[in-house]
């Protein structure tokens, strides 16, 4: 009978703890509630619509960001998929104050880009899917062409950007790590950017359609 009580409570324990463990997880917040674009504004040219369930890009150069406040120290998770083989898009992240138009998020957030393709504008593997545009040389190139679904993974933890696409790790920078020297004009400003920052997604061209399925958060523990 002793055995019987202790090999309970010893369960009841077991059980105890993992439901401790799950109560500290934190949740996942979705911003996209899938039916319309409450919670985000559209800045710049083109537009974004929500199309059976979906955020769908219209012509470009712009930008929709989300308009409840900045993000730090949390993970970001984005489902996506390009229209085509190959389509241009961005997930904006660390931008220092709400976007008024789509550039200044360029040269003072970061773009986490979405072009599997770059050579096809002439640029090189700083410019290709899950870098940070421009700055970071991928580590994998893991990005899957139209219309096949991708997930981009972003961790922020302080200066600390990691991006995961596809379950591979694509990039993992620190802020006042050596970045190359800019080498066109459309490209972003060097600089440190801050630690919280308002997020984004881009409408890049009438030639890039892309579709967003999911954009969540969940702060870090």
């Amino acid at each position: 009978m002793r055995k019987g009580v202790v090999a309970l409570a010893c369960i009841l324990a077991g059980a105890l703890m993992l439901l401790a463990a799950r109560a500290e997880t934190p949740a996942w917040k979705q911003l996209f509630n899938g039916e319309d674009l409450a919670g985000w504004k559209h800045v710049g040219p083109g537009a974004m619509t929500v199309e059976d369930g979906l955020i769908r890009t219209h012509g470009g150069m712009g930008l929709l960001y989300w308009t409840e406040g900045k993000l730090g120290n949390c993970h970001i998770h984005v489902v996506y998929k390009m229209q085509d083989f190959n389509d241009n898009s961005g997930v904006f992240i660390r931008i220092p104050i709400e976007p008024r138009e789509p550039w200044m998020p360029v040269h003072y957030g970061y773009e986490v880009q979405i072009d599997n393709h770059p050579e096809t504008s002439n640029e090189d593997e700083y410019h290709i899917t899950a870098a940070l545009y421009s700055l970071t040389k991928p580590l994998a190139k893991p990005g899957k062409p139209g219309p096949e679904w991708n997930t981009m993974d972003i961790t922020l933890d302080g200066p600390h950007t990691i991006v995961i696409l596809n379950d591979v790790k694509v990039t993992d920078y620190t802020e006042g790590q050596p970045v190359p020297e800019r080498k066109f004009d459309f490209e972003p400003q060097r600089g440190r950017r801050p630690d919280e920052g308002y997020i984004g997604l881009q409408n890049h061209s009438d030639h890039d359609i892309v579709f967003f399925k999911e954009v969540s958060v969940q702060a870090l523990k």
